[in-house]
């Protein structure tokens, strides 16, 4: 296990790689994140969805299971690489605190990833899930409704702090996995946090980019106009703030070599 100095060292050089990739590198490795994730929403669906049981008698455990199933996108994520945008969000910014990287490498980087997570996630959604009938039947879509239905029920500033503490989550499992030397350390401490805040209820924009078309794809009476409106544009604002403010500019400062002593 690696310090939390080193964590940041590594963290920098990370950053750096991903500033100098090609664009065409960035864009595929982001649709295969986007993709990653929305495998773990729907193996959540699958198992969690699909006992509805447990969720009228036991709430709680309903949570934990659904929490329990989708940490594997961002398990794939790291373990195989991929450029995912709200992990992103936290990488960069060490090393802009240094002024060791132009912020250009972190915005277009953020650019391609969200368009290419996005992408990822609706092929997911449409190709894979949608078009074979995988949740069209009782009790799944039900879920599937639910779910989305949830996630664009809340006020704009609801889903903004949601949003936040999903993403604090989302990259502390990131930067842990960063700090594990071994394979099955990485896939224990990614689990943790986004078990955490998946059972909590929390708001991934990447992660929504998969439940909320997948509903409209199914039928839902959800517009694409409320999906953005209501969900995925306070949730990625949430998600930004979340790794910018909460992991990486406390982190960048306490363990930087600049600062730390």
């Amino acid at each position: 296990m690696n310090t939390p100095k080193e964590v940041i060292n590594n963290i920098n050089q990370i950053a750096l790689n991903k500033g100098n990739y090609k664009k065409s590198k960035t864009l595929i490795l982001a649709i295969l994140a986007g993709a990653y994730v929305a495998f773990g929403a729907l193996l959540a669906i699958i198992v969690a969805g699909g006992s509805p049981g447990i969720a009228e008698n036991n709430p709680g455990l309903a949570k934990f299971i659904f929490g329990a199933t989708f940490p594997i996108g961002l398990i794939l994520v790291v373990v195989v690489g991929a450029e995912l945008f709200t992990g992103n969000n936290a990488y960069f910014i060490p090393n802009l605190l240094r002024k060791k990287q132009p912020i250009y490498h972190m915005f277009k980087n953020w650019a391609i990833v969200y368009s290419g997570n996005f992408i990822g996630a609706l092929f997911l959604a449409y190709i894979i899930t949608h078009l074979t009938h995988i949740v069209h039947s009782e009790p799944y879509i039900n879920s599937v409704y639910s779910i989305a239905e949830g996630k664009t029920s809340h006020t704009f500033l609801v889903t903004f702090i949601k949003g936040i503490g999903a993403n604090w989550l989302v990259c502390l499992a990131i930067w842990q996995g960063v700090a594990s030397e071994n394979t099955a350390g990485k896939i224990l401490a990614i689990w943790l946090p986004v078990m955490a805040f998946v059972a909590i209820g929390f708001e991934h924009s990447i992660a929504n980019m998969y439940f909320i078309p997948l509903a409209i794809f199914e039928g839902a009476d959800i517009t694409w106009t409320t999906f953005f409106i209501k969900n995925l544009i306070p949730a990625t604002l949430g998600n930004i703030v979340g790794g910018v403010l909460f992991v990486g500019l406390p982190y960048g400062h306490l363990f930087n070599k600049k600062h730390h002593k």
